[in-house]
């Protein structure tokens, strides 16, 4: 390794940053709406639940977490009143974790601000540089996802 490749940030932590200034512009956007009782560890909940409800299982899995701090999670995600535990109508003995209606409007104002922060550097890196971007970090996804 050359001394000029010493200095040069890594990949990951050049994802890392920008990654790491969504999530607290997300978490203060958030607080600034007054919703003050999360943490940005229970983002990754958000980001993985689908629509239709999501198992506990699938949800560690997806977050690359144990099934035990997913549970702590969405316990305390049940008690604020973002998500509610469902029987699983194809297994009696698993539960089906859902948004109510509280965590949809949480989702909504976390994508309002995600568009805000994805203006602002449109605005100060080029619609085209923007673009290129989200498009690198696509075949980026589809890659590992193979």
């Amino acid at each position: 390794m050359t001394e000029n490749q010493k200095d040069q940030p890594m990949l990951g932590a050049m994802l890392r940053i920008p990654f790491q200034a969504i999530v607290a512009r997300i978490d203060e956007g958030l607080r600034a709406r007054e919703f003050t009782d999360l943490r940005p560890a229970h983002f990754v909940i958000f980001q993985h639940i689908q629509p239709e409800g999501s198992r506990i299982t699938e949800l560690a899995e997806q977050a690359q977490i144990t099934k035990q701090s997913t549970s702590s999670l969405v316990d305390h995600m049940v008690a604020c009143g973002y998500v509610e535990r469902l029987p699983d109508p194809n297994d009696g003995r698993a539960k089906i974790v859902r948004l109510t209606d509280r965590g949809w409007n949480l989702d909504n104002a976390a994508r309002e601000i995600l568009s805000q922060i994805e203006q602002e550097w449109a605005e100060q890196l080029g619609d085209e540089r923007m673009a290129q971007l989200k498009q690198t970090l696509k075949d980026l996804i589809a890659l590992i996802e193979r």
